[in-house]
């Protein structure tokens, strides 16, 4: 029995839009509207579709390209690990596809259907916890997906990271170990990774037997965010002696509001940042902060990638640590 084949107008009647707006995103989906070209790809990624190539010289050397999902373009993180992406895919003739979705689910949803519409040969996600489509539309991809950032067992999938548990269950009790005694948390977006080291900062001052304390403000974090959360902790937790934030650049700003307020750091109050920026190494004092290897994630990621695309023989599991670094805010 012959299958039928899926037209245009088929994907156009799926997708609620004309033939000619289906046509328009296969061959400029630039100068498609953001929802209309997500609404396309994703009925594209659930029945399978894929887009014949007009021009036949195109058909013959298809670009190489990799895809990546970053939850932020206002991050510094994520540079530094497009920039071990980029250090890899350049030197190997292949492009990279980044797109942006907000810490959002469903936006994440919506961009892993519009990137693997675009016949991307590996993707690179930052996240190892998606949407029930999502994850139907990674399963039913025939190229290697690599979840990097954090540790993961995904089936099937690449996994480069390190333990975010086990680096907030250490910083904080670095803190703990310097004297003092009523740390507080400072997170941002709760996405996974910043629960993950929530939950070892928990663990870490429920083992020394105190009460636990924090701030979420469910924002991309930034120095002046991190500036009114302190003035915030001041108000609720008056007898805090340690702060531990989930970004440096949180910690700049709890830094500069002591400076501010004459609070002796550390001495009144120990602090302590995450990822090493070098916003946080600027700093006097110098902030004390998880270290985590961005640009390392980034690399060893894309060249696992590279080498299933190659069907060579790789590992798939990669944890690259962290280390601790008192500065001088402890």
């Amino acid at each position: 029995m012959k299958t039928q084949r899926i037209t245009l107008d088929d994907i156009a009647t799926l997708a609620g839009v004309t033939k000619m707006t289906v046509s328009r995103y296969l061959r400029t989906p630039e100068k498609v509207r953001a929802e209309t070209a997500a609404k396309i790809a994703s009925v594209m990624a659930e029945i399978g579709y894929v887009a014949e190539q007009e021009n036949t010289a195109a058909s013959r050397h298809p670009p190489l390209r990799i895809g990546v999902l970053i939850p932020s373009f206002n991050n510094q993180i994520f540079a530094d690990l497009l920039a071990g992406i980029e250090s890899v895919t350049s030197a190997h003739g292949y492009q990279t596809l980044v797109v942006n979705y907000d810490y959002n689910p469903q936006r994440e949803e919506e961009q892993i259907a519009t990137v693997l519409a675009f016949n991307v040969q590996g993707l690179i996600l930052t996240e190892s916890v998606h949407t029930v489509r999502a994850e139907k539309y990674l399963n039913a991809a025939t190229i290697p997906v690599a979840e990097v950032m954090g540790l993961s067992e995904t089936r099937g999938r690449i996994n480069v990271g390190f333990d975010n548990y086990r680096a907030g269950y250490d910083m904080t009790a670095m803190l703990l170990a310097s004297g003092k005694r009523r740390v507080i948390y400072f997170g941002s977006m709760s996405d996974r990774r910043d629960q993950q080291r929530y939950a070892g900062y928990c663990d870490a001052v429920a083992a020394a037997g105190l009460p636990a304390g924090r701030i979420v403000p469910n924002k991309v974090s930034s120095v002046s965010i991190g500036t009114g959360m302190m003035t915030l902790a001041r108000q609720l937790y008056p007898q805090m002696d340690a702060i531990l934030c989930t970004n440096d650049d949180l910690a700049v700003g709890v830094l500069q509001e002591c400076q501010a307020a004459g609070i002796a750091v550390p001495q009144a109050l120990a602090i302590a940042g995450f990822h090493g920026l070098e916003i946080g190494q600027a700093t006097t004092p110098r902030l004390a902060s998880v270290i985590t290897p961005r640009f390392e994630m980034g690399k060893v990621a894309t060249e696992i990638v590279l080498k299933k695309i190659n069907q060579q023989p790789t590992i798939e599991q990669v944890d690259l640590h962290y280390q601790l670094s008192m500065g001088a805010t402890i």
